[in-house]
């Protein structure tokens, strides 16, 4: 028989699984061990509980066959087989009575299979019977001894059920030798009937095992679970935060612990028969000003229904606390209802950490206003309740002008201190109803719940800049910073809060377009720019595998002798969707996209492989970006374009803005000081017109410096501004021993101004528009004539 009972042990997620090998002690329990020792120790000590009994049995029999055989069996034949008989049932009962058993003891496998060798000896014993006894014995003789063996037979399928490999072992030893004397004496149908009802035995035995660990597994299960109530009802009387209470059907305190009258600010005596509702409602009992939790618990009480996690604020002895309320209602046995049994928890303390964690998901840590999140979600609650009354709302977004300048120059603990500064002025500007908050890095945000009034708008957005334009005091240095507003107004600009703040995001941006420390509201038309421009942004992702991008190259010439002395290399797009695209709007949409370091790295290779063609003594210029110089690869992706194409290092001339050093911390520098040990030249692109510093050109080694076309156009007309900028930068560059370069030069005029001022090269429409490749390649190689090149 191989099927299986299926146990619910103490714990939901075991199970004791109990087949014919395991209770019979052939193998033992698996992963169960632990409840399987105390049920096998069970099993014994059930044995232990019938020895007498068995003992008794076999005795009677013995008896009962010594009178039945006395006439046709020698004395001495039944005096030596009774003895031995008496003595293996005395010795297998004393063996049963030395089990002892107090509820948790255990038992092996092994000792479940000793019990086999009992069952065995007495099935030994008592097999002698027919084998002995009934050979020559007279059918009345024969059939009383069949009459005593299944009377014992079935006093021991009984007695020995517990252990039901001992029974099973001496039922099947003796049904055995009864069934083959039958068959011998030629009495089959008695064979058979005795065969028919061992296995019967046999069965029933193994029924009355099985049930045996059922009731003990279930004890277990009771007993453990009883545990598990008394271990949690000492913890509710131990802790301090925990209490067990009680009401009638009047929802009236009965039998109240003193703890929970303690808790309550209360003698344990007075807090019987107080309603319950009023000692959690305290002082606001009499004023009537009830917390909307504690109407919620009077509603569910009034309801008669469980109900868990009711929080409720409570005042006690003057201190506000939390307390959390589960119950259930208590019938009797006719339905009528006695009140509510529950329990009442002290959660102040998690209240206040969920506080916290909810402030620290809401709030911005370092200025102390909301964030990102809370923005979001105030902004959708403030949209709600708008759409519902047909109100207007404003969204703004500010961006810190120069603030990066900060961190990279003083650090950013000097930055983080000034972005708490901004943000107590920001709050100072707040009006009721009105929500600022950190966005994140240098970004904030404002949201104007009532924009009814847009003229208030705007001198809002004007204040603000003003303010927090104002300079700082933060460590002995004055900060000088600004900001820019983007304004976008609802529901007219966006109908959700993803399309607001969009708007705002592009009103923000054509505010640092118009220069910074401005203003700008969303217009429609910024939407159709920034579809423009994700477009043009798609198209310019593949534009350089696709080979839409190349070089054109205009020549820079020797201001006193007119020699062509380089070229610079400048990058063009031809778009088959847009056609031709100005470098000035896709070169910063390359920037933005993170696009301009493989599109800079393939104009340098392309202008390295094509210089390396021209006569030595003519060189290529190629512009280099700020996020190029950011990237410490940088250095390889030059190495690699020279060694490549045989170019000598002497011949390329990198060009960079002034706005390379304002990211100095980000180590452009370090780039451009191995460039130059390499022995690549450097030259200081539009000098003038951006952040000029002298320091640039002191830590620097920079080969040339190219004048910006304004102050080359402004001096040729002789204003005397211009002028005297030009004469000084010339006179910087020659005590430096630095090249000068003026661009621009688009006239005659402009270039004698340049010979005059002692420009060292001039550059421009003058000498020769930017030209394809192969016309700048056959320049080269020609005889420069400056009336040819105009």
């Amino acid at each position: 028989m191989t099927d299986a009972v299926s146990l619910a042990p103490p714990s939901p997620s075991r199970r004791v699984t109990v087949d014919i090998p395991t209770l019979l002690g052939v193998r033992g329990g698996g992963a169960d061990h632990v409840e399987w020792s105390r049920i096998r120790a069970a099993q014994l000590f059930a044995g232990r509980k019938m020895a007498l009994v068995l003992l008794a049995a076999n005795i009677a029999a013995v008896l009962a066959t010594g009178f039945l055989v006395r006439d046709t069996v020698p004395a001495w034949q039944i005096a030596t087989w009774s003895a031995l008989l008496v003595a293996v049932a005395a010795s297998v009962g004393f063996r049963r009575l030395a089990v002892h058993h107090n509820g948790e003891s255990q038992a092996s496998v092994r000792d479940l299979r000793k019990t086999g060798w009992e069952g065995l000896a007495l099935g030994l014993g008592w097999s002698c019977v027919p084998i002995l006894f009934c050979t020559h014995a007279p059918s009345g003789t024969t059939a009383g001894l069949g009459i005593t063996l299944t009377v014992l037979m079935t006093a021991a399928a009984f007695a020995m059920a517990p252990l039901a490999l001992a029974t099973l072992v001496f039922l099947g030893y003796l049904g055995a030798a009864m069934v083959i004397q039958l068959l011998i004496a030629g009495t089959t149908s008695a064979a058979f009937g005795i065969l028919g009802f061992t296995l019967l035995l046999m069965a029933g035995c193994i029924s009355r095992a099985r049930a045996l660990v059922l009731i003990r597994a279930n004890e277990i299960t009771l007993n453990e679970r009883d545990e598990t109530v008394s271990l949690l009802l000492r913890e509710f009387e131990d802790t301090g935060a925990d209490w067990l209470w009680e009401t009638d059907a009047m929802r009236r305190i009965v039998r109240a612990s003193p703890r929970f009258a303690v808790a309550c600010g209360l003698e344990p005596g007075a807090i019987d028969g107080m309603p319950l509702l009023q000692l959690l409602a305290g002082p606001s009992w009499d004023s009537g000003e009830f917390a909307p939790e504690l109407r919620t618990l009077a509603e569910k009480l009034r309801r008669r229904e469980s109900f868990r996690d009711v929080s409720l604020p409570v005042t006690i002895d003057g201190q506000g606390r939390w307390w959390d309320i589960a119950a259930s209602p208590r019938f009797g046995d006719d339905g009528e209802f006695y009140g509510f049994r529950g329990v009442i928890s002290d959660i102040t303390e998690l209240r206040a950490s969920e506080d916290r964690i909810n402030r620290m998901a809401r709030f911005d840590v370092l200025t102390g206003l909301p964030n990102r999140l809370m923005i979001n979600e105030t902004l959708v609650r403030t949209m709600g309740e708008a759409d519902r009354w047909g109100g207007r709302y404003a969204f703004m977004m500010l961006d810190l002008d120069r603030f990066k300048a900060v961190n990279d120059t003083l650090g950013h603990p000097i930055g983080d201190r000034l972005l708490g500064r901004v943000s107590e002025r920001l709050e100072g500007l707040m009006a009721d109803g009105n929500l600022c908050g950190r966005l994140g890095g240098d970004e904030f945000a404002v949201i104007v719940r009532d924009a009814t009034d847009a003229g208030a708008i705007d001198d809002l957005a004007r204040r603000i800049i003003e303010t927090l334009s104002q300079p700082y005091d933060i460590d002995a240095h004055t900060l000088y910073i600004g900001a820019s507003v983007g304004i976008a107004i609802g529901p007219r600009d966006g109908r959700t809060a993803e399309m607001l703040v969009r708007s705002a995001d592009l009103a923000l941006y054509r505010a640092k377009d118009a220069g910074r420390g401005v203003y700008r509201s969303y217009e429609p038309e910024l939407h159709v720019k920034a579809e423009e421009r994700r477009i043009l942004e798609m198209a310019l992702r593949t534009a350089l595998e696709n080979g839409e991008m190349h070089l054109e190259y205009q020549p820079v010439v020797d201001a006193r002798g007119e020699r062509l002395v380089a070229f610079e290399a400048l990058l063009r797009w031809t778009s088959p969707r847009f056609g031709i695209i100005a470098p000035e709007k896709f070169i910063p949409l390359a920037e933005d996209a993170r696009l301009i370091a493989p599109i800079g790295a393939w104009a340098l290779r392309t202008a390295c492989e094509e210089a390396a063609k021209w006569p030595s003594d003519i060189r290529v210029a190629v512009n280099v970006s700020a996020d190029q110089l950011q990237n410490p690869n940088f250095v390889t992706t030059v190495t690699s374009a020279l060694a490549n194409t045989g170019l000598s290092a002497d011949r390329l001339e990198l060009e960079v803005t002034e706005s390379v050093f304002l990211t100095e911390a980000l180590g452009a520098t370090k780039v451009l000081e191995r460039l130059l040990d390499m022995g690549v030249r450097l030259s200081l692109d539009d000098f003038g017109v951006g952040h000029s510093s002298l320091g640039y050109l002191s830590r620097t080694r920079f080969s040339s410096i190219k004048i910006d076309r304004s102050f080359v156009r402004d001096a040729a007309a002789g204003t005397r501004e211009a002028v005297a900028i030009v004469h000084a930068v010339i006179a910087l560059a020659r005590s430096l021993d630095i090249d000068t370069t003026a661009e621009g030069v688009e006239t005659e005029a402009e270039h004698r101004m340049a010979q005059a001022f002692g420009c060292t090269n001039v550059q421009g429409f003058y000498f020769g528009r930017p030209m394809p490749v192969e016309q700048a390649r056959a320049l080269a190689h020609g005889r420069w004539k400056a009336s040819a090149a105009a």
